[in-house]
């Protein structure tokens, strides 16, 4: 680990998490946990075809079981008209946020909603599903992304027209005139790409796919609601960011958001998964249609069918270098599947791609694809994975052609401050330099890998990170303990990371200060947590807070030793020191002295803040990856891995190393086991934890890390965020390891044993 140069008291350290206790005790309360009086259980009738008109839906019978209190179609959803909302993605039609919530004349994908009933057990909810009856009219369904581009191809949607997005090098058309499957598409281009490629040496040009992918969060989704007697409506889920569930839910449900409060309860899981709704707006309507508390919670065989994982992808990628190594011009074509409706990660696959070089010359374009497959959410870093695997695998082979070492082709081509990115944006102080060569360096990448079929690979990776609104309030109790309240969602040890950073700044331990994540109607406005942005933001937010707390410590000193205001100054140790007394005493108070006293000279004080950020520092990480292959089964051992990754300021080193091996082990399972297998008719053949294969800790080994700290001058502790980045390089860095070990190129994630078997054997 690189140190910063400059020395913190909290931060840096390792302390227990505050709500460790809680959680390995099990007292702590996660949305499945939550018991009310009356409570109903509410179970989703999801369609069995994954494209097909619904001709009727008949729920008398179901409604006539005994023990059944509600059943709620498409039809009790506010007309959404044709209002267009604000979403994460962009502007979106309210009807289609509906009907990924609800079917309305059409199913898009397998596991599509079109009914729900609220009952007095799970069980007898389950046989009204069965009762409820669906008539079907059968449609051809679309599951490959190249095959849906197509003007051939069935068409999911008749009212959705290829949008251009206003990219860098967008051509500015308006919309297209005939209905399609492809929904966006942007162009991003820096420099001339044709003349680049003239002038180069060497030319590749290479196709890659990924497959869609879960998030594989433990918890399932779960949510319950309570549209109360004087009409408002209290949800109770699990989610990551409480005010985004407010207003989507409130957008679908036609409610002021002011009516309605969302409580964030403990989350097991999401990692970008967790952002919209899928329960709460269909247990709100079972609410209020029968005056009782509804919970729901999907099965696994529910999560795997009917949340959104990550996208498919099929790339193109080029590239083209001198002898010497220099890259002159790269070109990306990156198709993404977004699912049954719009909303893939394509831009920021194409703003990533070639994020940690400085390449003079380059074009990304990338589109936005539907298709009968459940639509996509984000998973950590979203999109640029795929777009590392295509480019990165591209490079190792680059290399090999000119006989340079993988790490020294990147570091000749490396990303500095003021490269400017394909987004037309410039970097500002980066640590993708300093990465590159702690990889060179590094114990691991040094070391002789011997054995036959062995193979190390390398692979960078590069995510731009958040910032967004958070707020902040810190109020100073009497004994020198704060009480620290966020709207940020825990999900990876924020709480112990922003409790830190403002006893920090307040010169206090972090088992001082005392944090809790609150509801929608007890703080200030808070984005989501994803994007790597929390630690950054709300840590700013936490950071003004405590400023202003030092501000009024400061004054209420200044009252009390009756000193004038300007000769009172609050140190960094959490001293309040002021002028010598007529005696000649010093004049100091500590945090926890002054606290006692604050009763009794005019009252407690607060510290609060808003922020949104603007200065985000952007992440790169490396990594490094020996294996192993079987060449009579093709199965892949991963031997050793090594994460490298700048991370900033590492705020509590213990949870940011969990950050790094986290990440990696799902990309590994992105890279060697994990994918989505749909059978021709839509219906996906592996939704089970048996069938889905995520890694465990039979299959990885020890991931060791190592944490470089660039700080980001654009926050008060150099912070940024850790938590994307880390599974942006993992699957172009297995399959250059099994290049090495086996001498073949594996050009589709995953890298089954079948796979690699069909490469081995492509005679059969």
């Amino acid at each position: 680990m690189v140190a910063t140069e400059r020395k913190y008291k909290v931060i840096g350290t390792r302390p227990v998490r505050h709500d460790g206790v809680d959680k390995v005790t099990g007292r702590a309360e996660y949305g499945a946990d939550l018991q009310l009086p009356g409570l109903l259980i509410g179970r989703v009738k999801r369609s069995p075809h994954a494209h097909a008109n619904i001709v009727r839906i008949d729920a008398s019978k179901a409604l006539q079981l005994e023990g059944v209190h509600a059943v709620v179609t498409f039809a009790d959803f506010p007309d959404p008209g044709e209002r267009i909302v604000g979403t994460v993605r962009g502007p979106t039609p309210l009807k289609r946020l509906v009907g990924h919530i609800m079917a309305d004349r059409k199913v898009v994908y397998r596991g599509q909603p079109v009914a729900a009933v609220a009952a007095t057990d799970p069980h007898i909810a389950e046989d009204a599903l069965e009762l409820i009856e669906v008539e079907y009219e059968l449609l051809e369904p679309v599951l490959d992304v190249q095959e849906a581009m197509l003007e051939t191809a069935p068409v999911l949607h008749d009212d959705l027209y290829t949008e251009e997005v206003a990219g860098i090098a967008a051509k500015g058309e308006a919309h297209a005139q005939r209905a399609s499957n492809i929904a966006k598409h942007v162009e991003l281009r820096l420099g001339d790409v044709e003349a680049g490629f003239a002038e180069a040496d060497v030319v590749l040009e290479r196709e890659y796919a990924t497959t869609m992918v879960h998030q594989g969060y433990i918890e399932p989704h779960t949510s319950t609601a309570l549209w109360k007697e004087d009409g408002l409506l209290d949800i109770w889920t699990s989610t990551q960011g409480a005010f985004g569930i407010r207003s989507t839910t409130a957008q679908l449900l036609d409610l002021p958001e002011s009516r309605l409060r969302v409580v964030p309860m403990e989350i097991g899981g999401g990692f970008g998964a967790k952002l919209k709704p899928y329960l709460e707006p269909v247990a709100a309507l079972l609410s209020k249609q029968t005056g009782r508390p509804v919970k729901m919670t999907m099965t696994r065989q529910e999560v795997l069918e009917a949340s959104g994982p990550t996208s498919g992808t099929h790339m193109r990628v080029k590239i083209g270098a001198k002898r010497d190594g220099t890259l002159v011009a790269a070109e990306a074509h990156l198709a993404f599947e977004a699912g049954a409706f719009p909303g893939s990660p394509y831009i920021a696959g194409a703003r990533c791609a070639f994020g940690p070089y400085n390449i003079p010359n380059h074009y990304v374009e990338a589109w936005d694809v539907v298709l009968n497959k459940p639509q996509v959410s984000a998973y950590r870093a979203p999109g640029a994975p795929a777009a590392a695997f295509g480019v990165e695998s591209l490079l190792d082979e680059l290399a090999e052609q000119l006989d340079i070492d993988p790490i020294d082709l990147r570091l000749k081509n490396v990303a500095d401050e003021g490269t400017r990115r394909t987004d037309g944006a410039t970097f500002p102080v980066i640590g993708a330099r300093e990465v590159m060569e702690a990889i060179k360096n590094s114990d691991h990448y040094r070391s002789e890998l011997q054995g036959e079929n062995r193979g190390r690979g390398i692979a960078l990776g590069f995510w731009f990170n958040g910032g967004n609104e958070s707020s902040a309030y810190a109020s100073v109790n009497g004994d020198g303990t704060v009480a620290l309240v966020l709207g940020s969602v825990d999900i990876g040890g924020q709480r112990v990371a922003l409790a830190m950073q403002l006893a920090e700044t307040l010169g206090i331990t972090a088992a001082e200060v005392k944090p809790q994540v609150v509801d929608t109607d007890s703080i200030g406005f808070t984005a989501n947590t994803g994007g790597s942005r929390t630690t950054f933001a709300s840590g700013w937010a936490v950071y003004e807070a405590a400023m202003e707390i030092r501000l009024k410590m400061e004054e209420r000193a200044a009252q009390i030793w009756e000193a004038d205001r300007g000769s009172v100054h609050y140190d960094d140790d959490g001293v309040i020191r002021g002028p010598a007394a007529e005696d000649g005493a010093e004049r100091a108070l500590t945090f926890k002295e002054l606290a006692g006293r604050l009763a009794g000279s005019g009252g407690m004080i607060q510290g609060r803040a808003d922020v949104k950020p603007v200065t985000v520092g952007p992440a790169f990480a490396g990594h490094i990856a020996d294996v192993e292959v079987d060449t009579e089964t093709g199965k892949t051992q991963v031997l050793r891995y090594t994460a490298v990754q700048d991370v900033g300021t590492a705020v509590h080193p213990s949870y940011v190393e969990g950050q790094l091996q986290g990440g990696a082990a799902q990309g590994i399972g992105m890279a060697l086991t994990e994918e989505y297998v749909f059978g021709d008719d839509g219906r996906m053949q592996n939704s089970s934890l048996l069938d889905y294969r995520m890694p465990t800790t039979l299959d990885l080994p020890m991931i060791e890390t190592i944490l470089v700290e660039v700080p980001n001058p654009g926050h008060p502790y150099g912070v940024r965020g850790v938590g994307e980045v880390p599974i942006v390089p993992p699957m172009a860095t297995v399959a250059n390891a099994i290049y090495d070990a086996i001498g073949i190129r594996m050009r589709k994630a995953p890298a089954t044993p079948r796979a690699i078997l069909d490469e081995l054997h492509p005679e059969g």
